[in-house]
């Protein structure tokens, strides 16, 4: 999540991380966590991508034209998983961000 990391510096700036965790709809504390580098749970990830007005799946590196591709980044402690849950997961996180931004949630 680096790089999910990155864009939140470069957006928040020098503003304040409970105001930037305000607008974004998470707490400070949530905020200053991932952009030390760790994972946001699915809800989280979903707010950050639409503040950053970014593709989740530019930050999962998921090529949503090819079915064989699989996300680098996934929400598990574990570093290895089967294709096939990485495809199913990509899914789910696609459809989320695809409700919230029709503001299905």
């Amino acid at each position: 999540m680096e790089e999910l990391s990155l864009k939140l510096k470069q957006k928040r700036g020098k503003r304040g991380i409970r105001e930037v965790a305000r607008e974004i709809g998470i707490g400070h504390a949530t905020l200053s966590r991932i952009e030390s580098g760790k994972q946001p749970d699915l809800a989280t990830f979903t707010k950050i991508c639409i503040w950053l007005n970014v593709d989740p799946n530019a930050i999962l590196g998921f090529n949503v034209n090819s079915t064989a591709s699989v996300p680098n980044a996934h929400f598990r402690a574990e570093k290895a998983m089967s294709p096939d849950t990485a495809k199913h997961l990509a899914e789910l996180i696609l459809a989320v961000q695809k409700a919230a931004l029709n503001g299905s949630t």
